[in-house]
C-alpha cells in the first residue's frame, strides 16, 4: 500500500512555502511530507530532512532522488535543532515541519520491535545507534519506574498490576520479545478489561516506546528552540498522536503567544516576556472523512500551525 503522508494539503497551506525559501522536515520518515515540499522549492529553496532513523534516510535517499540538489539529509535528533542548523551554517529558516509519534515504516517492520501483535526481540529504538532499548526498561527498570511511566506515559489505569506482573514474570526468566511481554500484560488484566476494542497491550506498548526515546521531553525541549530558529513570519507545524503530544504542543504555543508570565493579579507586567509566537489554529485541524477512510492510521492526527512574530 503505498504511503500517505497524514494532513499533507494542510501542512503544506499551513507552511506558506516560497520556493526561494529555507525549510526543515525534523522527522523525515517515508519522506511523504518532503517530497511535496521539495517539489514546491525553486531558485535556492533547500530542504533540511533530519530523522533517527538511517533506515529513513537510506530510502529518502531514493525516493528523493530527483530532488537531492536542493535536500540535504541529516541523521539526528529534531531536540539538537540548534546544532544541525549551526553545522549547515543556517541561523534560522522560513518553516518547520514535525509529524511526532513512531512512524509507519517503523510500525510495519516486525523486527523493530514496536508491534505487540508480532513475535520479535523487545527494541522499539527509532534510532538503532543509541544504547536503551525496550528490552532493559521491562528487565531490568524497577517497578515503581515501570508503573510510573504506563501511568503517565500510557494513561494506563491497570498499571500498578501490569508493573507487578512484569517484575514476577521477569523474576522467573527475562522477557526478551514482544509477545512474551503482550502475554505478560494479557495475563495481568481482569476479564472485562479484555474484551476492549483496543488490544490491551497498546497502552503498555506506547508507554515503554515514549521511555525507550526519551519521546516526550524531546518534544518539550525542541518547540521553544524551533520558533527561535524560525524567520519572522516563519511558519511552524506539528502533528501529534495521542492527547499527552498534543498537550505539550498546545501549552507550549499557548505560552508563547501569551508572553507575559507573570501572577494574573500584577497590576502590570514585571517579566517584560514578550508574545514570540502567533497561533494560526486554537483548536487543531484534524484529518476529514476522506483521508481516514484512505489512511485509517490518521485517525488520532492533530495539526497545530504557529507563525514567529
Amino acid at each position: 500500500m503505498p504511503h500517505k503522508p497524514v494532513l499533507l494539503r494542510e501542512c503544506l497551506e499551513g507552511l506558506k512555502i516560497r520556493p526561494g525559501g529555507v525549510y526543515l522536515d525534523g522527522t523525515l520518515g517515508r519522506a511523504g511530507h518532503s517530497l511535496e515540499i521539495a517539489k514546491r522549492l525553486s531558485g535556492g529553496g533547500r530542504l533540511i530532512c533530519v530523522d533517527r532513523d538511517e533506515t529513513a534516510l537510506e530510502a529518502a535517499r531514493h525516493r528523493l532522488a530527483p530532488l537531492l540538489d536542493k535536500v540535504s539529509l541529516v541523521h539526528g535528533n529534531f531536540k539538537d535543532l540548534d546544532k544541525i542548523l549551526a553545522r549547515l551554517s543556517l541561523p534560522a529558516v522560513d518553516g518547520m515541519l514535525f509529524d511526532l509519534g513512531v512512524s509507519s515504516p517503523q510500525l510495519d517492520e516486525a523486527a523493530r520491535g514496536f508491534s505487540y501483535l508480532a513475535d520479535a526481540p523487545l527494541d522499539m529504538r527509532m534510532d538503532r545507534t543509541q544504547a536503551l532499548t525496550a528490552w532493559e526498561v521491562v528487565n531490568q527498570w524497577p517497578r515503581e519506574e515501570l508503573k510510573r511511566i504506563l501511568y503517565e506515559y500510557g494513561e494506563e489505569r491497570y498499571a500498578p498490576g501490569i508493573a507487578a506482573a512484569i517484575v514476577r514474570q521477569r523474576e522467573k526468566k527475562d522477557i526478551n520479545t514482544t509477545l512474551e511481554l503482550s502475554e505478560t500484560i494479557k495475563a495481568s488484566m481482569p476479564a472485562f478489561a479484555l474484551r476492549e476494542k483496543q488490544h490491551p497491550a497498546k497502552r503498555s506498548f506506547q508507554a515503554i516506546r515514549i521511555a525507550v526515546n526519551d519521546e516526550l521531553s524531546a518534544v518539550a525541549d525542541l518547540l521553544p528552540a524551533a520558533v527561535d530558529r524560525l524567520k519572522p513570519g516563519g511558519r511552524i507545524a506539528v502533528i501529534s498522536f495521542h492527547s499527552l503530544e498534543d498537550r505539550i504542543v498546545k501549552t507550549a504555543f499557548a505560552g508563547m503567544a501569551k508572553g507575559c508570565t507573570c501572577p494574573p493579579d500584577f497590576p502590570v507586567c514585571v517579566c517584560g516576556k514578550q508574545p514570540r509566537l502567533k497561533r494560526i489554529n486554537h483548536r487543531p485541524i484534524t484529518p476529514g472523512e476522506q483521508e481516514l477512510k484512505e489512511n485509517p492510521r490518521a485517525r488520532s492526527a492533530k495539526l497545530r500551525i504557529g507563525e514567529k512574530l
